[in-house]
């Protein structure tokens, strides 16, 4: 199991545009579509990565804690299908309605959007205010899959919750680790 890190994109960064196919909705979908009035969680994940799977119930229960307070949530999966099938787009939509995600999930099949957020690992994490300007880059919480601590998405948790409590968020942040994307 690959431990790649986040490349930590600066602070501020104003978020990368990009229309992709969403496999939940079977529709093209972008960016100015599916951002949330008080900030925007964009996450790379994937179908088949171990820590992803690890954290796959608490990003979708995150989602539906935060959906009334104005914050929406983007799934994007940019690994090569040729050489990881798995990763597919069917197989994405079946793994959305699994995990009960209320969100898009969208396939980057050019690698585009990964390379324009320098995305690194899934799952990776950002967090974008209400103007598309990053806030938040890194790990959900410091839980990996067989290190015996509770998933609770606490970094995240606390970086949403400072933007919707119109507080500073917390500049340390720390890399999410992962499987590295696989490029094509």
């Amino acid at each position: 199991m690959a431990r790649t890190p986040s490349n930590m994109l600066p602070l501020g960064t104003k978020a990368p545009d990009f229309t992709l196919y969403d496999t939940v909705s079977e529709k093209s979908l972008h960016l100015n579509d599916l951002n949330g009035r008080n900030g925007t969680v964009i996450m790379f994940i994937c179908n088949h990565c171990p820590f992803v799977k690890h954290v796959n119930s608490e990003i979708s229960q995150m989602a539906k804690d935060y959906i009334e307070s104005g914050v929406k949530f983007i799934a994007i999966s940019s690994n090569d299908v040729e050489n990881y099938p798995q990763d597919g787009p069917d197989l994405m939509n079946e793994n959305a309605k699994s995990e009960g995600f209320i969100f898009p999930y969208l396939y980057d099949e050019s690698q585009e959007v990964a390379k324009a957020y320098e995305a690194a690992c899934t799952p990776d994490f950002y967090l974008f205010d209400d103007q598309l300007e990053l806030m938040y880059r890194g790990q959900l919480d410091d839980s990996r899959p067989g290190n015996g601590i509770s998933v609770t998405g606490n970094d995240l948790r606390q970086a949403i919750d400072s933007i919707l409590n119109n507080e500073q968020v917390n500049s340390t942040q720390k890399p999410s680790i992962g499987c590295n994307i696989k490029w094509k």
